[in-house]
């Protein structure tokens, strides 16, 4: 299970090591995401976030949510009211703090620092749910969706944008070459960190995508669960419905 591939080799929990690696890449996150994804994830997030036009959601929660790039593309695309972002990192809500400022988007979106297996907030508040490449770093994949089923309206939607593992010949071999060994490299040169982007290949090695994913969904209580994979399987976008 994904619980238990943690960022560092040392002791304390994962959810600890996992609030260390972001504060400690806070600051190189956004180019390097641009950078070594060629772009790509900024279509991805918008593939996700289009999920939830029909529903024309007014009160959203982002978990997981670093530098609030989903919170800000959704005020942009959806016209909510309200936007609450969480995450367990203060070094990425502030860089996120920044962006929503020069926005000018502090009025709609909210950043709170919280866990998002033990989300404050009463049942039933939220129209719509979101997490952008959050979950694989849960330290319990089930606490954490069930919260977020809880928390989630009747009938709101939960749409989850993951890393998942290729499997068509031969871009499984290049992706996995690319993502245990170039990846890494390069990441550890910018962001001075050199275990983050090790770890996000073996998390994403690690994480149950794909069906696997879908039948944790149902299991936690979500229905009209669906997977569609992006750009030759390299990521997915999961939903469901409470």
């Amino acid at each position: 299970m994904s619980e238990a591939v943690k960022p560092y080799q040392e002791e304390g929990s994962k959810k600890k090591q996992v609030t260390k690696m972001f504060d400690n890449i806070a600051p190189y996150y956004d180019f390097l995401n641009r950078f070594l994804s060629l772009g790509i994830d900024t279509i991805w997030r918008k593939k996700a976030i289009k999920l939830l036009k029909n529903k024309d959601p007014k009160v959203i929660l982002d978990v997981a949510t670093g530098t609030a790039d989903v919170a800000l593309e959704m005020s942009r695309r959806l016209n909510p009211d309200k936007i609450i972002g969480l995450d367990i990192s203060s070094e990425m809500l502030e860089v996120g703090q920044k962006k929503i400022n020069k926005q000018q988007k502090d009025k709609i979106i909210e950043l709170q620092l919280g866990d998002s297996e033990n989300l404050p907030f009463e049942d039933n508040t939220f129209d719509a749910i979101t997490v952008a490449f959050g979950v694989r770093n849960f330290e319990n994949l089930e606490n954490g969706l069930r919260e977020m089923q809880r928390v989630l309206k009747k009938d709101g939607k939960l749409v989850v944008l993951e890393f998942s593992k290729p499997t068509i010949f031969p871009f499984k071999q290049l992706f996995n070459f690319y993502f245990a060994y170039i990846l890494p490299a390069i990441g550890k040169i910018t962001s001075k960190d050199p275990r983050a982007y090790k770890y996000l290949y073996e998390s994403v090695q690690a994480f149950p995508d794909g069906n696997k994913f879908v039948s944790i969904l149902e299991k936690t209580g979500f229905n009209s669960n669906q997977c569609t994979p992006l750009t030759l399987g390299i990521c997915s976008i999961y939903s469901g419905q409470k």
